[in-house]
């Protein structure tokens, strides 16, 4: 059920409450206590809908109802957000929706490549992704990458998760979520700061750039260096994520470098990994199926998991092939090598679960170690011959410990 028609002549009465609404002084707008007999006391959005519909920019239905996980379009959360920021709306003829979406085109909030600028399209349902956009273009926030609105909104606490780093992208916008949204983009801009979702975070980095290295991560992968307009996260290079060999004959691409903080027991990405307790680290160069097991002594590290594909390997005498494709983590190192042997984990070291190399993962201890050069992440053909060695670098950052 769409909460407002694409027409005047069959304005429905969720307008004419929002006439009704603006100029009674005894509406239930202005009231000190709004009551809708669908939304509880311990209702998650109850706060955030009583404070919107106080303001006037959302209304409730008749017979007391909110309706607060009826769907929202893209029409409706735009005139949510251009009334809610105080644009300004000059009234225009034909349908109802196109003095808003002049407004918000005027304040950069939409634009005609987002989507056809059309009945049909203003017509449909908002997703979470749509609204993200909207929402972190009013607090000023800019990219021209697509793909990292949701990472804006989710950094900025626009936008939470919907659980265990769950985004939701492609899902409907209720009315209870919108209004949320609109409450949060004003608290931004009014100069106060939101609580953030570290999962949801993670969840967008990823979705933006194939990595989440800097949410979850962040002591490890960053730089005491100036950035010129540039965020730390923005140096990670995705064009270097595929790489092929000299002659052709070997290709492999880095799907994406998940960073895993063992000191959190909730991190939704151990999901995507082995049970901890079959785990164990190397701390032998050898390749007999010797290891520490990975117990509640080293929680304070993290895992790096390569997800990865090799595309195709047509020499095999000439490139190693284990069956997978694992970027590395340089720049991390401690001298004490005996230390180490006797179970210190006190730098980088490989996991695997039955035998050495059967995990693209390894484990970095989030302190004990020493730092002589950048930090970098590089991934490069595995090849048996220096002659044909490729490395491509993704990321060259200065890291906590630089000098």
């Amino acid at each position: 059920m769409n909460l407002l028609k694409l027409s005047k002549k069959a304005a429905p009465v969720f307008l004419l409450l929002a006439v009704s609404l603006a100029s009674s002084s005894t509406s239930a707008a202005k009231a000190d206590s709004i009551q809708f007999s669908d939304v509880t006391a311990n209702h998650w959005a109850k706060s955030g809908i009583d404070t919107a519909v106080k303001k006037g920019y959302v209304v409730g239905y008749p017979g007391g109802l909110f309706l607060p996980n009826a769907n929202v379009t893209r029409a409706e959360f735009i005139k949510m957000i251009v009334t809610a920021t105080g644009q300004s709306v000059e009234e225009t003829a034909g349908k109802w929706y196109v003095s808003y979406v002049n407004a918000a085109e005027q304040a950069k909030l939409y634009v005609s490549s987002d989507f056809a600028n059309s009945e049909l399209e203003w017509n449909k349902t908002i997703t979470r992704q749509e609204m993200a956009r909207i929402a972190a273009r009013a607090t000023g926030l800019e990219t021209k990458e697509d793909d990292k609105w949701m990472y804006l909104a989710t950094k900025s606490g626009l936008i939470s998760g919907l659980g265990a780093g769950k985004l939701g992208e492609k899902e409907n916008t209720t009315r209870a979520q919108s209004l949320a949204t609109v409450e949060r983009v004003l608290t931004i801009k009014g100069g106060g700061k939101l609580p953030t979702d570290k999962y949801a975070i993670s969840s967008a980095e990823l979705a933006w750039h194939k990595t989440n290295i800097f949410t979850v991560a962040p002591d490890i992968f960053t730089t005491n260096d100036p950035i010129k307009d540039l965020n730390v996260a923005d140096t990670w290079k995705e064009d270097k994520m595929k790489i092929t060999s000299k002659d052709g004959l070997f290709s492999a691409e880095l799907y994406a470098l998940i960073a895993i903080d063992l000191s959190d027991k909730n991190d939704p990405n151990l999901k995507l990994i082995p049970d901890l307790s079959t785990l164990k680290w190397k701390n032998t160069a050898d390749n007999t199926p010797d290891g520490i097991k990975i117990s509640e002594k080293y929680s304070n590290s993290y895992l790096f998991y390569s997800k990865s594909h090799i595309n195709f390997n047509k020499d095999s005498k000439r490139y190693s092939n284990f069956g997978f494709f694992t970027a590395e983590v340089l720049g991390t190192f401690n001298n004490d090598r005996v230390s180490f042997q006797n179970g210190n984990l006190n730098s980088q070291a490989l996991v695997f679960q039955k035998v050495p190399f059967d995990l693209p993962i390894t484990i970095l201890p989030k302190s004990g170690w020493e730092q002589t050069r950048p930090i970098t992440v590089t991934i490069e053909v595995p090849s048996l011959s220096n002659f044909y060695l490729v490395r491509n670098e993704i990321l060259t950052i200065a890291g906590p410990k630089s000098k």
